[in-house]
């Protein structure tokens, strides 16, 4: 059981903070009642009632607004690579209190043993390395940090075609390409889930040097997901047409056409669900729904590029 402690006012430095995880995480911060400074390259509007610093965070000159400044907790959802958290690191030193990062299930290797631990083994050759080489040097440094694996996040403000890709071809009647035969399992997670987990850390001792999976808590097959999106969009899942496509006989560049990973892809999150007493608000249906009428609806696709599908499914 985690062990919650009342809120203290705390100065929070967030990477970021205006985009997808950023905007549901900087509102929990606010109504908690922590001090907030957001560092962003001034591309968007920030929210009332924060400090606002620009810079870019791809160099030390980029940085160096945050020369000298200390912090209570760091949040950085947007680093890729060790040298970018190091970076940071390097201008502002060490949090008091907590580093929390948003790494990505990604780093884990493949398995014939299924949904993965944080325990499981991870794979150095991974295009998310670099966060598990940033997990490994906060531990070897010192640094108090909480780490998410997340999965597949998506919701509102989504700019990774996740869940819009399977929006655009329901809604422009398009076949949807299906890997093999669909049973292949997936998982998703809200990311005003992920958010409250990334806030809730902070007051919860336990979780400092922490890593925890976190994404939605069961898995889906890739045709579930189809017909889950079609429900969301309001349409008959009966009348959405799949068409099957052979994942081993694609080169690497056609995979990547289809935008999800073409192998199970399922974490336990049984350890943040115990530690942090977090469990996900969405289930799967309820989320797309939300995504679809919070974003897509109001913003929808209106000429979406459909040719790379070829590569899966001919013309």
């Amino acid at each position: 059981m985690a062990a919650l402690f009342g809120p203290k006012c705390m100065k929070i430095l967030v990477m970021g903070g205006t985009r997808f995880v950023g905007r549901p995480l900087v509102a929990r911060l606010q109504a908690q009642g922590h001090a907030l400074t957001l560092f962003t390259r001034g591309k968007n509007p920030v929210p009332a009632g924060v400090e606002h610093l620009c810079g870019d965070r791809s160099s030390d000159e980029g940085l160096s607004a945050l020369q000298g400044r200390a912090f209570d907790v760091i949040v950085d959802s947007s680093g890729r690579t060790l040298d970018d958290s190091r970076r940071v690191l390097m201008a502002t030193g060490h949090p008091r209190h907590r580093f929390v990062y948003v790494s990505s299930a990604g780093v884990y290797a493949g398995s014939d043993h299924w949904p993965l631990d944080e325990n499981s083994p991870t794979n150095p050759k991974s295009r998310h390395a670099g966060k598990a080489d940033t997990e490994a040097w906060l531990t070897a440094e010192g640094v108090p940090f909480t780490s998410f694996r997340p999965t597949y996040i998506y919701g509102p403000g989504n700019y990774n075609p996740v869940e819009r890709w399977f929006f655009d071809r329901i809604m422009h009647e398009q076949p949807v390409p299906l890997p093999g035969d669909g049973t292949t399992i997936t998982q998703l997670g809200h990311v005003d889930d992920l958010a409250e987990a990334m806030a809730r850390c902070i007051d919860v001792d336990a979780a400092a040097n922490r890593i925890y999976n976190c994404s939605g808590k069961q898995g889906v097959t890739f045709e579930g997901l189809i017909r889950a999106a079609a429900q969301a969009c309001g349409k008959d899942p009966q009348t959405v047409v799949m068409r099957s496509f052979d994942p081993s006989a694609l080169d690497p560049k056609a995979r990547k056409a289809f935008p999800l990973r073409l192998n199970h892809f399922l974490t336990d999150i049984t350890r943040v669900e115990r530690e942090l007493a977090w469990h996900p608000r969405f289930d799967l249906a309820a989320g797309l729904a939300d995504s679809y009428t919070n974003d897509y609806a109001s913003n929808p696709s209106s000429s979406p590029d459909f040719s790379s599908d070829a590569s899966l499914i001919g013309a």
